[in-house]
């Protein structure tokens, strides 16, 4: 067995970043449509988490945003002449794509890619694959530059595969990690991998709002990385009803400890039965369920208790839990919280942590980070420019406080200023991120 540990890669929030209410199904994204946004605000709170997380000692990597607006998909789509041509005629004819083509969707770094480790493929590389996310038209345009991003940082083929998104198609409809948990007894040992999905492909769906995430997506996505004892829960039809587009609003866990909503599974007893059958020798697994008298499933969803990274901190024998500020400040969440983390259970503290401009759009804590269990030798393969150091944290903070906007409101969003001030923050990243001079679309053109 490898030494290993899980690290973490955060999307840095982007200059765009706004509340246009693309996400049917997300609630907070649904109830803040059109409120005005502080991307300066969203950007160093995003960086204040990564250095909590980085001072605990794990490994922190940051993935830089997109360039926006898309103005490649608005010229796909029929609009022409200049750059500020094309973004002013988008939003006088289509405004809704042209909120599209400005989204900072990428952020929720969660839903960059499905990762399999090293201990749980035959051929012993770290396996990713970006997801398509085809659910949603702003983050079906993600796919082909995450997939570049996710290269630029782990660059070495002899450790790492980083494969296309499956085919963009709704049959293979996938959301990437934010759907995935694996456990296990050390991260450098086999664990078992649960892909949670909320439909078959072929089976009608008649819910109020999407199941984003199809079984056979994750089936494909388990069978090119070869991930071993990898089973597939379904994700319960209830929870989808109420808010919860991906599992890991209603679902944590890490190492032995799966910490679950009652709501969180279609079949929980059967998903406990499988988890423990694929774990037989490897380790026990620890079911820690929080019942719906407890936490109403609703409130569950508002305060985003689930979307908390839970994580093994160097030194401590018991998990830490890192939940939003929303949390703290709902009664029920609270109490749920202090009382999973009293006793000799594997969760020993609740900390809290403000991502509020995140929060309202409804990506908490673990949306915004793409977890990745890495051996010291993976580790030192990464992209070093893009590990969170204090240094790299003064850096990017500077680097915002100049160049992003402390206001945006959607009626701002076609200034065509945005579009120069955007692409000279970005090309400046470049440089801080050691990711290339041809790493954006606009620097290659």
């Amino acid at each position: 067995m490898n030494h290993a540990v899980e690290a973490n890669a955060d999307g840095l929030i982007g200059p765009t970043h706004n509340y246009a209410g693309l996400s049917p199904g997300n609630l907070a994204s649904e109830r803040n449509r059109g409120a005005v946004a502080d991307p300066r605000a969203a950007a160093l709170q995003g960086l204040r988490k990564m250095a909590r997380v980085a001072d605990l000692g794990l490994p922190q990597f940051v993935l830089p945003p997109h360039d926006r607006p898309d103005l490649a998909f608005l010229r796909e789509i029929g609009f022409s002449g200049d750059d500020a041509a094309v973004v002013a005629r988008a939003w006088r004819e289509t405004p809704v794509l042209a909120s599209a083509a400005f989204s900072a969707s990428s952020m929720w770094a969660a839903n960059a890619a499905t990762v399999t480790p090293s201990a749980d493929s035959p051929d012993g590389r770290l396996h990713l694959t970006p997801a398509n996310l085809v659910s949603n038209l702003h983050r079906s345009l993600e796919p082909e530059q995450t997939t570049r991003a996710l290269r630029r940082m782990l660059p070495d083929p002899e450790r790492f595969a980083v494969h296309a998104p499956l085919p963009a198609r709704p049959h293979f409809a996938d959301e990437g990690a934010a759907n995935h948990v694996r456990l296990c007894a050390e991260h450098g040992a086999p664990g078992v991998n649960l892909f949670v999905w909320g439909r078959e492909a072929y089976a009608p769906w008649t819910g109020r709002f999407p199941a984003r995430q199809t079984r056979e997506a994750f089936q494909a996505v388990a069978r090119r990385h070869g991930t071993g004892r990898a089973i597939f829960p379904r994700q319960c039809a209830r929870a989808i009803e109420a808010g919860a587009f991906h599992n890991d609003v209603v679902c944590v866990g890490v190492r032995t400890a799966l910490l679950f909503h009652e709501a969180a599974f279609e079949d929980t007893a059967g998903l406990k039965a499988a988890v423990r059958t694929a774990a037989h020798g490897l380790f026990e697994p620890v079911f820690i369920e929080v019942s719906e008298a407890e936490l109403p499933l609703d409130e569950a969803i508002r305060s985003y208790l689930f979307n908390s990274q839970l994580l093994q901190v160097p030194g401590r024998d018991r998990l830490v839990l890192l939940a939003p500020v929303e949390v703290q400040e709902s009664p029920q969440a609270r109490a749920a919280a202090e009382r999973i983390a009293s006793g000799n259970g594997p969760i020993g503290e609740v900390a809290y942590v403000d991502v509020r401009q995140s929060m309202r759009n409804g990506g908490g804590p673990a949306c915004l980070r793409l977890r990745l269990v890495m051996t010291d030798a993976e580790l030192a393969a990464a992209n070093p420019a893009q590990r969170f150091t204090p240094e790299l944290h003064a850096t990017l903070r500077a680097w915002v406080q100049r160049r992003y906007r402390d206001r945006l409101a959607e009626t701002e969003l076609a200034d065509p200023a945005l579009i120069a001030e955007g692409r000279e923050a970005l090309d400046e990243l470049t440089t801080i991120l050691g990711l290339g001079g041809d790493f954006y679309p606009f620097q290659r053109a």
